[in-house]
């Protein structure tokens, strides 16, 4: 069992939780992922390790409750047990001083650029950290953001904080007005290719941490399999950092909805039984 140590929702849907896992601790690096079971019943879910404590033994993982299994996972407390944390898995990101990075992040990404940019900060590099969300109350992990990046830049779809649009607005912006080595982007998968839409054409290599569907995390279901220049690719073994300009996005889109309204009514039916047994607790 790894024990909870805390969880916080940070903006509406979004959750930070720090778990215990002192082996894990010990090995992560940056771009790397493990997967997690809230419980003995629970699906296993893929989620990118935001940053973690070597001393203390902790993981820090950022993730949108979307579904019935992080609904579980949000509504683990302090002290609470998980059933299963394995990892770290998948490649690590490839670090090294490439000149100016350009980090995007959106969603959960936000929390999950922060270990890449502190290591690209370590390793020489000039680093441009951009956020977006829809409104400024769902920005979230800007200070730590803002102490690691030389440059930080908030975007919101209504113009309530920083720029009004998106990441790749700000990335078009940026690229035409001085020289960008390396793209990085974690989010959604409409940001990630958008952003990686507006790198194209200008010699600018992008990656992108692939959220792809996933089960057992080995290689070894296909579940997560996507299609990179051509090539069939296993998300988990083979990623989960690849080319954004090589991805079949009409092939991931596809893939990531195939299951979208039973989620959905899993989601309300399993919200639904919670509220009720938590208003019978309440009046008993």
């Amino acid at each position: 069992m790894n024990r909870v140590v805390e969880r916080t929702e940070l903006v509406p849907n979004v959750h930070k939780m720090v778990i215990e896992a002192p082996l894990l601790a010990q090995k992560v690096k940056p771009g790397q992922f493990m997967i997690i079971m809230a419980d003995e019943k629970g699906e296993r879910i893929p989620i990118s390790i935001g940053d973690w404590d070597q001393k203390a033994g902790t993981v820090t993982i950022f993730f949108l409750e979307a579904g019935v299994s992080t609904m579980k996972l949000a509504q683990k407390k302090a002290g609470d047990n998980l059933h299963a944390v394995v990892g770290p898995l998948g490649h690590p990101a490839k670090i090294r001083k490439y000149g100016t990075v350009l980090l995007g992040g959106g969603c959960y990404g936000i929390g999950g650029i922060t270990s890449i940019a502190k290591a690209m900060k370590a390793a020489g590099n000039k680093v441009i950290v951009i956020i977006e969300a829809r409104s400024k109350y769902l920005l979230y992990n800007q200070e730590p953001l803002r102490l690691i990046a030389d440059e930080y830049i908030e975007t919101t779809s209504d113009g309530s904080s920083g720029i009004r649009g998106k990441v790749q607005d700000v990335v078009q912006f940026i690229t035409n007005q001085e020289k960008v080595d390396l793209a990085y982007f974690i989010g959604c998968t409409f940001m990630m290719m958008n952003c990686s839409n507006a790198t194209k054409g200008k010699h600018l290599r992008t990656l992108v941490s692939l959220n792809a569907l996933m089960l057992d995390g080995t290689g070894m279901c296909g579940v997560c399999r996507v299609n990179v220049g051509g090539q069939t690719k296993f998300a988990c073994v083979d990623g989960p950092e690849f080319d954004g300009h090589q991805i079949d996005w009409l092939q991931v889109f596809q893939r990531k909805s195939m299951y979208l309204q039973e989620e959905m009514l899993a989601y309300q039916y399993h919200t639904c039984r919670a509220l009720t047994a938590q208003k019978k607790e309440e009046r008993d």
